[in-house]
């Protein structure tokens, strides 16, 4: 589902600095943001996709995100990792798009996250079965805050310390976030 997370890992790493750099000189910067369209572009679709939940609002979501990080490259000061700072984009965007199709559609958040959920099996792009479903459906009772996090946990592994350079917000807080989440997916799914 994903691209090698250690190979991305190891790659930045070593070449983080040097790989920014090339994003922001004129002469290499196309060729370095192809690159890190490559490194990047499986991996933020996913995080979007659980946070938006439909296959195309993903897409056009992604495309937005990566247009905006293109535009913002020269302003990236460097003061968290480059894929923190790009997945801070794509979450800002994710509930931008949420927000938008909420006021459009004249729903509330809980309500357009419930039609979401109701669509999901209509998607042909889903390819979860009854309990995937159904973990959705816990997950989309979560304040928004608390889905973040347990999405960025629970499908993406991604490390607190990640989550909070991306979501601005502190290791603890995000742990007990995640702890609250997951007990209340855990009552949801068992209750009859």
């Amino acid at each position: 589902m994903y691209i090698n997370a250690s190979k991305i890992k190891t790659f930045l790493l070593d070449n983080e600095q040097q790989f920014i750099q090339q994003l922001t000189q004129p002469a290499t910067k196309d060729t370095a943001y192809k690159e890190l369209l490559t490194l990047y572009k499986e991996r933020l679709y996913w995080h979007i996709r659980h946070i938006v939940k439909s296959h195309d609002d993903a897409d056009d979501v992604l495309q937005n995100t990566f247009i905006k990080v293109y535009k913002n490259l020269d302003n990236f000061k460097g003061d968290s990792k480059l894929f923190s700072w790009m997945y801070r984009i794509a979450t800002n965007e994710s509930i931008t798009h949420l927000n938008k199709n909420a006021k459009r559609l004249k729903f509330s958040s809980e309500e357009l996250q419930q039609n979401a959920i109701n669509n999901l099996t209509a998607d042909v792009y889903f390819e979860g079965d009854e309990i995937q479903l159904k973990l959705q459906k816990a997950i989309a009772t979560l304040p928004e805050k608390q889905q973040l996090v347990f999405n960025m946990r629970y499908f993406q592994d991604i490390k607190y310390k990640d989550m909070s350079d991306i979501l601005e917000t502190s290791e603890g807080a995000l742990k007990a976030s995640y702890h609250i989440a997951a007990k209340k997916i855990e009552a949801y799914l068992t209750q009859d």
